[in-house]
């Protein structure tokens, strides 16, 4: 099987950096060419440090890695320091990278990456706010047709919201951008909070990533150290919800997730409903699908895999 290639744009965040760790430990199924940092869960200077950190622990310092947008595309700038900590990673004591931000601006790195690879063989991977794949898709209206699939982590169904009581954060930070991304016409596939809220790092799944004993099994349990104290606090949950490790597995084990090809709405204009997905699920109008909006996992499948793959880094 051909390793299917992509770009993580990503705003890390102790997920995110779990979702690129997958990713860079797969290359058999993935690869990666490139991670576009955009400002989201802390600012984009957090952000594009983040992912070099993350693929310094990976032992991957090949990989480019690009800054972005630092604002969304017309709204000012929310942030999740609450959830992440000050520096998006807290948890692990990681050392500041010593590989370099790639030169050139992500936006640009996206639209030259779809224009010089065969069309329908480039896969956009995005764990943050929408505002990068919008910014490249208004600049480059010619490489939307030259996606093969967008896969992403945003939205929500039946859990509704996590930043406002209608909104999922990456949606409700820059909601004209996801609007841009859903209206494209790309194949797209959603890992909502319906999902990822279901890959729950319980106890006994984040001793198996200490007991890796390596670098990064420990600063992976780290990092869900920390990040669940406020996911127990708010949901009652058993631990923390890994959202974007969601969007890797599914390019390696599409079989552990199931969901619906339905139509998925981004609203702009409300203040009380704003960045909310209105997805369809039980197909009640007659607009025409436009994204796979997944529903369920196999968590324990889910886990398995992930232990297994850090366990090569």
């Amino acid at each position: 099987m051909t390793a299917r290639k992509i770009i993580i744009d990503t705003d890390p965040g102790q997920d995110d950096a779990v979702a690129i760790l997958l990713a860079l430990a797969s290359p058999e199924e993935i690869d990666v060419l490139g991670v576009t940092a955009v400002a989201g869960n802390v600012p984009l200077p957090l952000t594009q440090k983040n992912a070099r950190i993350v693929c310094e622990l990976a032992g991957k310092t090949d990989v480019p890695v690009y800054a972005g947008c630092d604002a969304p595309l017309s709204r000012k700038l929310v942030t999740a320091e609450h959830v992440h900590g000050k520096t998006g990673l807290d948890g692990p004591v990681l050392p500041d990278p010593d590989m370099a931000l790639t030169d050139g601006h992500a936006v640009d790195f996206i639209i030259d990456t779809l224009r010089s690879h065969d069309a329908g063989t480039v896969t956009l991977c995005p764990l943050g706010p929408l505002t990068n794949i919008a910014s490249a898709f208004q600049k480059a209206p010619d490489i939307v047709a030259r996606v093969q699939e967008i896969i992403l982590m945003g939205g929500a169904y039946f859990e509704v919201g996590n930043i406002t009581p209608a909104a999922e954060f990456n949606i409700y930070v820059d909601p004209e951008a996801a609007d841009i991304v859903f209206k494209s016409g790309v194949p797209i596939v959603v890992m909502p909070l319906d999902v990822t809220h279901k890959a729950l790092v319980t106890k006994p799944r984040n001793d198996a990533f200490r007991a890796l004993g390596t670098k990064v099994g420990i600063a992976v349990a780290e990092m869900t150290d920390f990040f669940e104290r406020f996911d127990k606090e708010k949901y009652g949950s058993e631990g923390a919800p890994l959202h974007d490790p969601c969007v890797t597995a599914y390019l390696i084990r599409p079989e552990l997730f199931t969901g619906r090809h339905i139509n998925v709405e981004i609203e702009t204009g409300s203040e009380l409903t704003l960045g909310m997905t209105v997805a369809d699920w039980w197909r009640v109008t007659d607009r025409a699908p436009n994204a796979m909006f997944m529903g369920d996992l196999d968590a324990d499948g889910f886990f398995d895999l992930l232990t297994e793959r850090l366990a090569r880094l």
